[in-house]
């Protein structure tokens, strides 16, 4: 039986825009949310991204 990974895919959403990128995050070593500055394309400048679930 295979063994359940320690990393997870997680969303990372401008909570203004919507806009949002797909990334993974090691679930052992980071148990907060993360929040980290990124490039969005609808406004053209860089702004706050938080982590969010994947549906």
């Amino acid at each position: 039986m295979a063994k359940k990974g320690n990393r997870i895919i997680i969303k990372m959403a401008n909570p203004k825009t919507g806009t949002f990128y797909i990334t993974k995050k090691n679930r052992i070593n980071t148990n907060e949310k993360i929040e980290t500055k990124k490039f969005d394309k609808k406004t053209r400048k860089h702004e706050k991204f938080v982590e969010s679930k994947v549906k």
